[in-house]
């Protein structure tokens, strides 16, 4: 009986030894961006990183006490750099079936929806019948992109990509497309809510499809199980204690656009 108490102490002793012998505390997250894309992440005149993804973000480092590096990416969906370790986490991008593939997602950050916008006199609907022949307009490497290729591009539609939202909706009100495929939030803030896009809205439904994805949230690697859990704990506490819906509040994520 002795010996048996002798054994198991030891093996505890191991497992502290094995547990101090671990991964040391996390002190930083580096946490990537694509900052072309307001009101989410983009850069203030001061050169600042601002945005809903940016406060989010940074509250999330706050509750977790890390330090928040944030790596400014060309593409928001760029998972060779994130699999060669150039950055932990890619900050605000939709869980799709395609995406959830390569990559995990933490749980939501918040929803979004996403809409047809064209003139409101083009009688324009987001179906393959009324759009056929017509221009529509995406941001290059989007998920909107992904779904107007696979779903509408071969039944005709014309589907033109864009690098930039602001050359995208310039496109859009010189008559150089016809509508663009885009989230509410974005467009509001770069066309709708402003003295140039009052003769434009959101025609139709909401368009949804699991190559849209209802939502955002942050992609990790697959191994880093132990960051996603910690960042979905994170997020759990900031909405708890009332910061979630502080940060969220300002943005309206449910408002229509002024001038509808």
């Amino acid at each position: 009986m002795a010996l048996i108490h002798i054994c198991v102490a030891f093996a505890l002793l191991l497992s502290v030894d094995a547990a101090a012998a671990g991964d040391p505390p996390r002190s930083e997250i580096r946490f990537a961006v694509a900052a072309l894309f307001p009101p989410f992440q983009s850069r203030n005149p001061q050169g600042q990183l601002v945005g809903l993804n940016i406060d989010l973000g940074n509250a999330l480092c706050q509750q977790m006490n890390v330090r928040c590096t944030w790596v400014d990416q060309v593409l928001v969906e760029n998972f060779k750099a994130l699999e060669a370790r150039q950055f932990d986490a890619i900050m605000g991008i939709a869980p799709t079936p395609t995406r959830l593939r390569a990559v995990n997602f933490t749980d939501d950050l918040y929803p979004f929806t996403t809409h047809l916008v064209a003139r409101k006199a083009s009688g324009l609907l987001p179906t393959v019948r009324s759009l056929k022949g017509k221009r529509v307009g995406v941001l290059l490497g989007s998920n909107r992109e992904a779904f107007a290729l696979a779903q509408w591009a071969p039944k005709g539609v014309v589907i033109k990509s864009f690098w930039l939202n602001h050359e995208l909706v310039s496109s859009l009100v010189a008559g150089d497309i016809d509508a663009t495929l885009q989230g509410s939030l974005e467009i509001r803030e770069a066309l709708l809510d402003t003295p140039e896009g009052r003769d434009f809205g959101f025609l139709g439904p909401t368009v949804s499809a699991e190559l849209l994805g209802a939502s955002v949230a942050i992609a990790l690697r697959k191994p880093d199980t132990a960051l996603l859990q910690e960042l979905n704990f994170a997020l759990e506490q900031l909405m708890q204690n009332g910061e979630y819906q502080r940060i969220l509040q300002p943005y309206q994520l449910d408002a229509m656009p002024s001038n509808s």
